[in-house]
Parts: C-alpha cells; structure tokens; sequence
C-alpha cells in the first residue's frame, strides 16, 4: 500500500505476530501432524450447556443484554466465585461479562493506564499480555521468574517498581508453565503491592484446573480485593473457548470505568453464550470433575515421560501445559520446535515466544488424548535418538 502519508499507528507496526500462530501456520498444511501446540481443551462443551444455548434461540433471546451482561448470569457468577473461592463481589457494580479473558484485560488496561505506565509482566506469560499494555498506551516491564519451578522472586519484583509502576500482572495457573502459586507466595505479592500502592491485574482462567492443592484467588488474600482485578472466565474450565465468554471482577469505582470501554468497544457478550455460561455455572461442576481428573492423569504420564527422556520438567500445579526443558539437545527453543515438526511431525511451541526467560523450553498442551500423547512421547524419543551429541 503506497501512500504519502503513514497510515498505521506506530505502536501496532512496531507489534509482532504471536509466536504460537507462526507455529500453527507451519503445522495447518502437514498431514499426520500430532499437535502439542493447542492451547484449548479437548473436551466438546457439555451437551446441557450447549443446549441452553440453543433454547435461548429457541424461545428468541436475541437481542442486546445489559452492557455488563445478563444480571442473572452475574448473580450467579458472584455465587460461584463466593462458595468456590471465597471472593465476595456485587453482581451488579463489581462484575462485567466480557469477550472472553482477553477482551476483560484489554478493558481492565485501557481503564488503568496512561501513556507512559508500567506494568510489571510475570514471565513466561502468555503472548497477548505484553502486546495489550503497549496497545493501552503503557509500557510493558518483564520480570522473569525463577527457573526452578517458574516461581516469582518478590526481590525481583521489588527491583522492578518505579515511579511509574502502576500494575503486576500475573497468572496462576500460569500459561506456558503451568505453575500455580500457593498462598504464600500470593501474600508475598500482595504485600509488595501493598506497599507500592499497586493494583495486581490477577489472570485466573485456569482456576478449575488444578491439581494438587486447592485453589487460592489474589482477591482472597486480606487487603486485596480493592486493588485486585481478578480475570476469568468460561473457555479452559468448562471447555468453552469458542463461545468466547468471560468476566472481569473489581472494585465498583475500577469495574464502572472498565464498563465504559466495554459500552463503546463491544456493547455487550453474545447472548446465547450468556445462557449457556449460566447453565455451565449452575450445573457444569461434574464434568467440570470429570475433565480435570482426566488432565491429572496425561499432566503425570507427560511429566514422567519428559524426564525419563532426559528432558527435565517440573510438575505442573494447574492447567494443562508441561514447560520442559530442552537445553540439554544444544538447540534453542525455535530449533527445537520447527526440527521436531518437519522431522517427527509433533507441533511443540518454542518457550520463547513467551518471553525471554521462556528460551530453551517448549510448550507442550496435554490437551489431547492419552493416544496422542504417548504417539507424540515415541516420536520426541526417536527425534532426541537422531540428535544425540
């Protein structure tokens, strides 16, 4: 397109494509192709909450919600997030149905910054974090989390704040790591944020799927929940993604400028998605059970499988992801992933695409069957075989 003058806005030209989409694309035009790389359950949404969707278009619900959504979806949000996780909102000042996750931190950054702002990002992270604070007008400032384990350092945190430190975002369980942080170490983080007069921008997607100990949301910790705003929503929990339905929960005076972004960027969430998020909520819990007992199972065969290879993984406490590392192949992450693809066909995602301290790992989803895993385990084994030093 020639032009005299530039029409792109600097900051989106400056933007890069996500890492994981360039992978995707490599693998959409090989055939027998065994993909690690989806970052999505595998799980078909549950037929009751797929068939209240379909009775909401039955009976005509097609029409425009409320701009924050359905209240009786919020009121039964507020329900769930109180008896599953201990966290008290008002559905109708403190909750807003969105777009997914993602369209709830988009509107949550561009409620908060100003030009110029930092945001302390927690890596490895997923890709869209980074990009949504330059796109909001802030400055993204990563801070790298421990290798061991993938926990973060509240001394690093710390050497991180400026004066123009106005947020940390975390996620927990985390993708690509799948890491999931324990009181403790929340407290830790609250602290810090406490006395920096920081708002924590908390990503709690994954929060039905953990594992080994129980879920503890940031908004719980004491003297949190004003400067939490706690993300979340329907797509990994209830094998919902394409539905694209999520929420956002803060304080009323952050919730209500969050809904005029909302108001003039989306209007509101698909209505039929807003039924079936309520049939999920009020009856999707046993298959919730059901699915993340079966992603315990694949989380232990993966985590075993990569370590009897040589390739040491930790144990990941929530999600769906394993984070091995591949250091000891020589390879870095890219080199890993697009060999292992074009060689053996498995489609990985290089570590670093999830920032830098991600280089020399790979993503590897156990959202498949355990027939796919244990094909794509045999053909890493014979990939590693071919590469031995």
């Amino acid at each position: 397109m020639k032009t005299k003058k530039g029409y792109l806005s600097r900051t989106v030209n400056e933007l890069k494509p996500s890492g994981i989409r360039r992978f995707f694309d490599l693998a959409s035009g090989m055939e027998g192709v065994v993909s690690l790389g989806v970052g999505e359950p595998d799980f078909v949404t549950p037929w009751t909450v797929r068939e209240a969707a379909i009775l909401s278009l039955e009976e005509g619900y097609t029409s425009y919600t409320a701009n924050a959504g359905l209240l009786e979806l919020r009121e039964e949000i507020a329900t769930y997030l109180t008896k599953n996780f201990n966290v008290t909102y008002n559905p109708k000042s403190e909750i807003i149905v969105t777009v997914g996750a993602s369209q709830a931190i988009d509107i949550a950054l561009r409620s908060i910054l100003d030009p110029d702002d930092e945001v302390l990002v927690v890596e490895p992270c997923f890709v869209s974090y980074s990009p949504l604070v330059s796109l909001a007008g802030g400055t993204p400032i990563p801070v790298q989390a421990e290798a061991d384990g993938f926990k973060i350092s509240p001394d690093k945190l710390r050497a991180a704040i400026t004066p123009k430190t106005k947020a940390i975002m975390i996620c927990s369980p985390n993708n690509p790591t799948g890491t999931m942080l324990n009181r403790k170490e929340l407290e830790e983080i609250a602290a810090i944020a406490k006395e920096s007069d920081l708002l924590v921008i908390s990503d709690e997607i994954y929060a039905e799927l953990v594992y080994d100990e129980s879920y503890t949301s940031m908004a719980a910790i004491e003297g949190m929940k004003d400067r939490t705003i706690l993300i979340s929503g329907f797509s990994k929990g209830f094998a919902m993604t394409g539905w694209r339905l999520g929420f956002v929960c803060a304080p009323e005076e952050l919730s209500q400028a969050m809904l005029k972004v909302h108001q003039y960027a989306m209007m509101c969430a698909p209505t039929m998605a807003q039924y079936a998020g309520l049939e999920a909520l009020k009856n999707g819990n046993d298959e919730v059970d059901e699915m993340r007992k079966s992603y315990r199972r694949r989380r232990n065969y993966m985590v075993s499988s990569f370590n009897e290879l040589g390739l040491e993984c930790h144990s990941p406490g929530g999600a769906f992801y394993v984070f091995p590392s591949i250091k000891s192949t020589g390879l870095t992450s890219d080199q890993f992933a697009e060999q292992l693809l074009i060689e053996e066909k498995v489609a990985v995602v290089p570590g670093n695409v999830f920032g830098e301290s991600g280089e020399g790992y790979v993503r590897c989803s156990y959202a498949a069957s355990i027939e796919q895993l244990q094909e794509a385990i045999k053909r890493i084994r014979r990939f590693l075989k071919n590469h031995q030093k």
